[in-house]
């Protein structure tokens, strides 16, 4: 799906303010959605001239929840919230990403149960060049309130 159709990420990520990291979504098709960030240099995790590499999780995880968001648009519901649950194996080349740099998040499921729980291969790119790599777990309740509640679900 072309960038010109995209829905705004605000419409996507149930995230606003400060903790909307992503810029905006430039690819979805199937299992995948690509989505890209500049480093803001004054933003929520901005210090000395860029953001931790630590980050690129969350701009991962945020990404999934675009996906997931895409998703939800498809069948007509809203976005729902989304936890991320763990990340195993992230490395990143740098320690640090620069204010101005344009990132590009690649991410795509590699699973998905009927409960919730799901698996995404992501990856952070500047110029062709792979700068982060993690597989994150995620769960998705069908009910997040309740679920968030504490109500069985």
């Amino acid at each position: 799906m072309t960038e010109t159709t995209l829905p705004s990420i605000l419409e996507l990520v149930p995230h606003s303010g400060a903790m909307s990291l992503l810029d905006r979504v430039i690819a979805v098709e199937g299992e995948r959605l690509s989505a890209e960030v500049v480093v803001p240099a004054d933003g929520l995790f901005s210090h000395d001239g860029g953001v931790g590499a630590w980050v690129g999780i969350e701009y991962m995880a945020q990404a999934v929840a675009a996906w997931a968001g895409w998703q939800s648009r498809q069948l007509g519901e809203a976005p729902r919230i989304g936890l991320l649950l763990g990340t195993r194996r992230y490395r990143c080349s740098l320690p640090r990403f620069a204010a101005g740099q344009t990132l590009q998040v690649d991410i795509e499921r590699g699973y998905q149960a009927d409960n919730g729980l799901g698996q995404f291969e992501c990856r952070i790119h500047a110029d062709g060049t792979e700068l982060a790599s993690a597989t994150l777990t995620v769960f998705g309740p069908k009910d997040p309130s309740a679920f968030l509640n504490g109500e069985t679900v």
